[in-house]
C-alpha cells in the first residue's frame, strides 16, 4: 500500500524532488508540468538513469501516450514486475486526468491508493495544461495524497545567467552579464529555446567573448522582442525601421492578430512604465506588477516610457483594442494593411 503523503509547500516541490532524486528516495508517483520542458526532460532522463539499468529498458521502462489510454492498461503496466532492477518507471504523456469518465476515474483512484512499491509513475503534461478540477473531489484528494505535483517553471535570471555562461564556456566562449540579459530578452527565458540559440551564436562568434552584435547577427528573436524593437523605433521617430520590422514579421507569416496582441501588450507595459515615472515608482514596482524575473526588461520599459506621455499610451492602447475587435468580428478586414495603418498612426501621433 502506498504511503499517504502530504502536499508539499508551494514552491518547494521541485527542490524536494531534486533532493529525493539525489538521495535515492524517489516517490511512487509524480505529475510533471510547467513551461520549462528542457528541465523536465533533463530530470526525466535522470530518473531513468536511477531506476532503469542499461539493457533492461524493455522490461523496466514503459512510455504510454495519453490518447486512448485506459486506467486498466496503466494498472497492468504499473503492476508488471521489474527484471534485474528494484523498480520500474512508467511515463504517461498528455493524459488529461480531469477529463476521464467516472468509471476511469474510479479505477485510477484505486491504482493510486494501492501503488506497487516497486513502481514509479510520472504523469507528464507536455502540450496539455495541468489544471486540477476541484469539483472532482475524490480524484483531487487521491492526487494530493499519493502523487507529488512538480512544476518546472521558467528560471529566474539569477539562475539562468550562470547557466548560459556555463553553456557558452562548454563551447569555448565567454559571455558577460549584459550580453546574457540581452540574449534572454531577445530569445526568451526558456532553456528549451535558448539551447539551440547558444550553439548557433557560439559557432558564429569570431572572438572569445560573445557580443550583442553576435546575438543580433544569428539569433531568432521571439515575437515579444521584435515587437519591443518595433515600438521603440516608433517612440524614437524611426518609422522606417519600425515599418521594416513589421514587414519582416509579416513575411515570416506571423499572424497579424498575434502581432497586434503582442503590440497591444507591449504598449500597455509602456503605459504602466509611464505611470510609474509620473508617480515616482521604480523598476521594482514594474517587476512586481508584470511578474518579471529580471529588472532588465523593466529598465527597458522605463527608458521607452521617457519618450512618450500617458495620454499617447492610452490612445495607442485604445487603438489596438479597437483594431482587435474589428479583426475578430468583421469579415474581409485586410489585417496586414490595418496593422500598417496603425503603425502610421502611432508614428504620426507619438509624443
Amino acid at each position: 500500500m502506498a504511503e499517504k503523503k502530504k502536499a508539499p509547500r508551494k514552491g518547494a516541490a521541485l527542490q524536494k524532488f531534486k533532493e529525493d532524486l539525489s538521495a535515492g528516495t524517489i516517490g511512487a508517483a509524480y505529475v510533471f508540468y510547467g513551461e520549462e520542458s528542457y528541465l523536465r526532460e533533463y530530470y526525466l532522463g535522470e530518473l531513468r538513469k536511477k531506476l532503469v539499468p542499461p539493457g533492461f529498458e524493455t522490461f523496466n521502462y514503459h512510455a504510454l501516450e495519453g490518447k486512448d489510454l485506459t486506467a486498466q492498461v496503466l494498472t497492468e503496466t504499473a503492476e508488471a514486475m521489474p527484471m534485474m532492477a528494484e523498480r520500474t518507471l512508467t511515463v504517461v504523456t498528455d493524459w488529461d486526468l480531469f477529463k476521464l469518465g467516472e468509471d476511469q476515474r474510479e479505477k485510477l483512484i484505486a491504482l493510486l491508493e494501492d501503488l506497487p512499491p516497486y513502481g514509479c509513475i510520472i504523469f507528464v503534461y507536455d502540450t496539455l495544461e495541468y489544471k486540477p478540477n476541484r469539483t472532482m473531489k475524490k480524484l483531487c484528494k487521491a492526487l494530493e495524497s499519493y502523487v507529488e505535483a512538480v512544476e518546472f517553471p521558467a528560471a529566474s535570471s539569477a539562475d539562468l545567467i550562470p547557466w548560459i555562461s556555463r553553456r557558452f564556456k562548454a563551447l569555448g566562449k565567454e559571455i558577460d552579464r549584459a550580453a546574457a540579459e540581452y540574449l534572454i530578452f531577445t530569445c526568451g527565458a526558456l532553456m528549451t529555446g535558448l539551447v539551440p540559440e547558444i550553439e548557433k551564436i557560439a559557432a558564429y562568434a569570431k572572438g572569445k567573448t560573445v557580443t550583442q552584435a553576435d546575438i543580433d547577427a544569428v539569433a531568432d528573436p521571439v515575437l515579444s522582442a521584435e515587437v519591443f524593437k518595433l515600438s521603440d523605433a516608433v517612440l524614437q521617430g524611426r518609422y522606417d525601421q519600425a515599418a521594416s520590422i513589421l514587414g519582416d514579421l509579416l513575411k515570416m507569416q506571423t499572424e497579424p492578430i498575434m502581432i497586434l496582441a503582442a503590440l497591444g501588450s507591449q504598449l500597455r507595459r509602456i503605459w504602466t512604465a509611464r505611470l510609474a515615472l509620473d508617480s515616482g515608482r521604480d523598476r521594482y514596482w514594474l517587476m512586481e506588477l508584470w511578474g518579471m524575473k529580471s529588472d532588465y526588461p523593466a529598465k527597458l520599459l522605463l527608458n521607452a516610457a521617457r519618450r512618450t506621455t500617458a495620454e499617447w499610451c492610452a490612445q495607442a492602447v485604445r487603438r489596438c483594442q479597437e483594431l482587435d475587435r474589428r479583426m475578430k468580428s468583421e469579415r474581409g478586414v485586410d489585417s496586414a494593411g490595418e496593422l500598417k495603418l496603425l503603425l502610421v498612426w502611432l508614428a504620426a501621433e507619438r509624443s
